[in-house]
């Protein structure tokens, strides 16, 4: 990275493990791969909306197992990756993230379709806006959703993100379509 670059990104200083009441956000390890092919990666009603195409192999998951453990190992990479597992059971349940981008961060999330509907995915995003919004730089929380997955909605809403609109033709969710969608965005903002 050029002379200067760190600059451009805010230095990520959250900590590799957060626990909730019924949950634990921790770094990524190799064997997470399985599990996560297993659980969700494969499963394309879970990957629908996502930004990445439905796993069809095992190797998959594993390059993005890779990925995320190196942002990790990486002190200026611009994202950082947790996996979600429940208190009583270090398997991986689902993944959710942060992207630097300067004075905000945008939130992503994934958790397996058995686990849907019981309030994990709000309760690891409630867990990760505290966290971002306690860095002195970071003064914006936002994340998006396809304006058809209206379960991805309500979760950003029980997280305490507030709608602001809609973007058109952001962003593209290559197992619905190659054409970029309209997604709903939502953030939380810390007030000064």
């Amino acid at each position: 990275m050029a002379v200067g670059a760190r600059d451009r990104y805010l230095d990520l200083v959250l900590p590799p493990r957060i626990e909730t009441e019924r949950l634990q956000l921790r770094a990524p390890v190799g064997g997470d791969a399985v599990a996560i092919y297993d659980r969700y990666g494969r499963d394309p009603e879970v990957t629908r909306y996502l930004s990445w195409r439905t796993h069809t192999h095992l190797d998959d998951a594993r390059a993005y197992v890779a990925t995320v453990m190196a942002d990790w190992d990486d002190a200026i990479a611009p994202r950082r990756t947790w996996t979600i597992t429940l208190r009583d059971d270090d398997t991986a349940v689902g993944q959710i993230g942060l992207l630097s981008q300067g004075h905000r961060m945008q939130m992503g999330y994934v958790l397996m379709r058995a686990l849907w509907g019981h309030g994990y995915v709000p309760e690891a995003a409630r867990a990760l806006v505290g966290a971002a919004l306690s860095l002195p730089q970071v003064h914006r929380v936002w994340a998006f959703c396809d304006v058809e997955n209206l379960a991805s909605a309500r979760v950003m809403e029980k997280a305490g993100m507030q709608r602001e609109g809609v973007l058109r033709r952001w962003a593209v969710h290559p197992n619905v379509s190659a054409v970029p969608r309209d997604v709903l965005a939502y953030a939380i903002v810390r007030e000064v």
